[in-house]
């Protein structure tokens, strides 16, 4: 879809939300979920989200692995009939509101709330690397639950237990619970021995981290893959290439931008990438030896964390550890974030694709020549796991 379409589509939402504004007092399900800002840390603005849009599936405007068939305007449509209420609030203190939103956000199901603003929420979508687009919001007065939220046993459990978050989590996720359910609680504030509210971005980053973490404790001591093994997969404008060396646990991404065209110039692109090849391509590049990192993958960010538990994920399916490199090629058509989730499906979703074996690494990257836009010298260079000296025989 064609970066102006998009624009046209958002502003027809807009036309769709005028005929009917929003009042004061907003009615309808919660995903559920609840929204924690960042911004003024360790006081933050938090609230429910609440579905205004009838047409849509609450539970699936709010659940990024069942959008992997639809296209943006779907997603877009969905995430723009949901309200954000904000309140200010400290990550530590409790309060009632505080509790009424940690109970909408523990119901597996959607659960009906009503949600009083100062003023009524104006029309907006809003885009970030990080999370996935946010609908209208507004400075919330008040919520309360019109029904019980039916909350899982076992999340009643291991909340009354006040387990560690490290160990609640993968606890959680093999009794059954879904990993977008599980990082909602750890952002409203529900797990964890000394409770408090994480901002919702930094939530879905130390999820990924938690689990992956987790996963490579089995993966390190799994046997070695036996042979190169490359896994493909392009959704959202995004195209991964996963290749597997034998080895021990490495985890290698590149995220590679497509070069923004001159001012005034035009070009066309060819499926061979030739403007990738004859432009500067920006090329993000993270590494974490087996012995793990200490340090933020600040190039990357979130998009790392995801990758790594994707990888994380796939091996540990496969009962094998490897040296993992990750290539993300961004197209110009994604001119519109969805969000880490992305990366985090994209990765997983290659590892269920047929993959192909080379004998010898320089197969594999004469192979992948063909498959990557930007030159594969580009990303020799600055790789650590690839382990090449001589670029030329590329």
């Amino acid at each position: 879809m064609a970066n102006t379409t998009y624009f046209q589509h958002i502003k027809n939402i807009s036309v769709k939300f005028a005929q009917k504004p929003l009042g004061e007092t907003v009615f309808g399900p919660s995903p559920p979920n609840v929204f924690v800002g960042r911004e003024g840390y360790p006081n933050v603005y938090v609230g429910p989200l609440v579905s205004v849009d009838e047409t849509f599936d609450a539970a699936l405007s709010d659940s990024p692995d069942k959008w992997l068939s639809m296209g943006y305007e779907q997603i877009i449509s969905m995430r723009a009939g949901i309200a954000r209420g904000m309140k200010k609030h400290s990550i530590k203190n409790s309060s009632r509101l505080l509790e009424e939103m940690q109970l909408s956000a523990m119901a597996l199901k959607p659960v009906d709330m009503e949600v009083k603003f100062k003023r009524p929420p104006q029309f907006n979508v809003t885009f970030s690397a990080y999370t996935t687009p946010m609908g209208p919001s507004g400075s919330m007065e008040t919520m309360r639950l019109t029904e019980n939220p039916s909350i899982p046993a076992k999340v009643d459990e291991i909340v009354e237990e006040k387990m560690k978050v490290r160990d609640a989590i993968p606890e959680l996720l093999k009794s059954g619970m879904n990993y977008y359910y599980l990082q909602k609680l750890l952002s409203a504030g529900i797990l964890g021995e000394k409770r408090k509210l994480v901002p919702t971005r930094w939530s879905i980053t130390g999820m990924d981290k938690i689990l992956a973490d987790n996963y490579l404790d089995s993966v390190k001591l799994s046997p070695q893959l036996g042979e190169i093994t490359l896994y493909s997969h392009t959704h959202f404008d995004n195209h991964y290439e996963v290749l597997l060396l034998p080895g021990a646990w490495e985890f290698e991404q590149f995220e590679a931008w497509a070069p923004q065209p001159v001012s005034g110039s035009s070009h066309e692109l060819s499926p061979s990438g030739s403007y990738w090849q004859a432009h500067q391509v920006n090329i993000a590049h993270e590494y974490e030896p087996f012995a793990g990192r200490s340090d933020y993958a600040k190039s990357e960010g979130g998009g790392f964390y995801a990758g790594r538990f994707g990888a994380a994920e796939g091996l540990l399916k496969m009962r094998r550890q490897a040296r993992v490199v990750v290539f993300r090629e961004i197209s110009e058509e994604y001119k519109i974030p969805l969000g880490v989730f992305q990366v985090r499906t994209g990765v997983q979703q290659a590892f269920k694709q047929k993959p192909l074996k080379f004998a010898t690494l320089k197969q594999a990257l004469e192979h992948l020549k063909t498959k990557l836009r930007a030159p594969i010298t580009e990303y020799v260079k600055k790789s650590r796991a690839l382990q090449q000296r001589r670029l030329s025989e590329y």
